[in-house]
């Protein structure tokens, strides 16, 4: 990111002094002629190991960025995920850094976490091209290993519909059976191992395909 030019230059060109250490207190009390009528800085400077006292004319604190209050909510309307700290989590850091486990779905800038302007910018014009890729496919990919309801066996418990991740199942009232959204579902079975009437399969993990594999393991 630069971080070190940045860094070398403002010291070189701006005359600006960096001190590595924890700051213990910030007064107004001077021990010494040289400190009244100023804020003093009580820091521990690590790399020399010592208390320093350093007198200034104004000190302005680095405000901490926090995620907003209704993240959560966001969250669960969009249905993507949240780090423990409340910042909105992407797919993957290195292969979609811009995308959401929900398809369509892109974040960018701050909501992600904190972030300086260049990195904001760069985000938001990947996320942009991103959804612009989309649009211009004119279709929707979806996973091969989407699960299916078998309507006859559907007892319309709606076991399932809570469990899903995805929000990928609802229920039709006239028929009383759950349905599956095939565009949301991502495949990962939970509706499968849930459903008490074993009415729910997926796609190549079907029961007969598992226990082939299983008998041809065991072949071997």
């Amino acid at each position: 990111k630069g971080y070190e030019e940045f860094y070398r230059r403002v010291m070189l060109e701006d005359e600006v002094t960096f001190i590595r250490g924890k700051v213990a207190e910030i007064t107004d009390r001077g021990e010494i002629p040289e400190e009244e009528g100023k804020l003093v800085v009580v820091v521990e400077d690590t790399l020399i190991g010592k208390i320093r006292r350093i007198p200034v004319d104004m000190v302005v604190l680095a405000v901490g960025l926090e995620p907003q209050p209704d993240a959560d909510d966001v969250r669960r309307m969009l249905n993507i995920t949240c780090s423990a700290e409340g910042w909105f989590l992407e797919r993957h850091p290195k292969l979609a850094p811009v995308s959401t486990f929900t398809d369509g779905i892109f974040i960018a800038g701050a909501c992600q976490g904190p972030k300086d302007i260049p990195d904001t910018v760069a985000q938001a014009e990947a996320a942009a091209s991103e959804a612009l890729a989309l649009i211009d496919k004119g279709y929707v990919e979806m996973e091969p290993n989407v699960a299916v309801i078998d309507e006859e066996r559907c007892s319309g418990c709606k076991i399932c519909i809570g469990l899903c991740p995805y929000t990928a199942i609802s229920f039709d009232e006239e028929k009383k059976v759950s349905v599956i959204n095939e565009a949301l579902c991502k495949g990962c079975g939970v509706c499968v191992a849930a459903c008490p009437s074993k009415a729910i399969s997926q796609y190549l993990f079907r029961d007969e395909q598992i226990l082939a594999e299983i008998e041809g393991v065991l072949s071997i």
